[in-house]
């Protein structure tokens, strides 16, 4: 019986743990412009598979370039996005060149007819930030 209850209490524990984190943060909405890129020089540099926060880009992988000004706004390294019209959560683990605003790459690993495809389109993005590092954009 003691056994029991003290599983239940670990339990019971761990998913409140669970729950607070979660009310820690929010999904802010923001539409920017979503284009597509790929690993390979043509599109990057010397070193295509490798992010601008040092990550090994793998084809397959659900990442996201932002541009800088985005960062500013709490787009920054491992911030969780979800983009209109695409599934599953991606994760920022790369960055645009410094001329272009308002704007996310999705990786698309080697698939270039994919990415022709996706194009460049005004979207909606959704992206999980602590509520405590919400910029004040006064």
């Amino acid at each position: 019986m003691a056994l029991k209850q003290a599983l239940f209490l670990q339990l019971f524990f761990l998913l409140s743990a669970c729950g607070s984190a979660e009310q820690e943060y929010i999904w802010k909405e923001k539409e920017v412009t979503v284009s597509a890129y790929n690993s390979t020089p043509a599109q990057t540099d010397r070193r295509p598979d490798i992010g601008a926060w040092g990550d090994t880009l793998k084809p397959g992988a659900k990442v996201v370039a932002v541009s800088r000004d985005l960062i500013e706004l709490g787009l920054d390294y491992d911030t969780q996005v979800k983009i209109k019209g695409l599934d599953g959560i991606y994760r920022v683990r790369d960055k645009t060149h410094g001329r272009w605003r308002n704007t996310i790459d999705v990786y698309m690993g080697l698939d270039v007819a994919r990415a022709k495809e996706w194009g460049r389109k005004r979207v909606k993005i959704k992206y999980r930030i602590k509520k405590d590092t919400i910029p004040n954009t006064n």
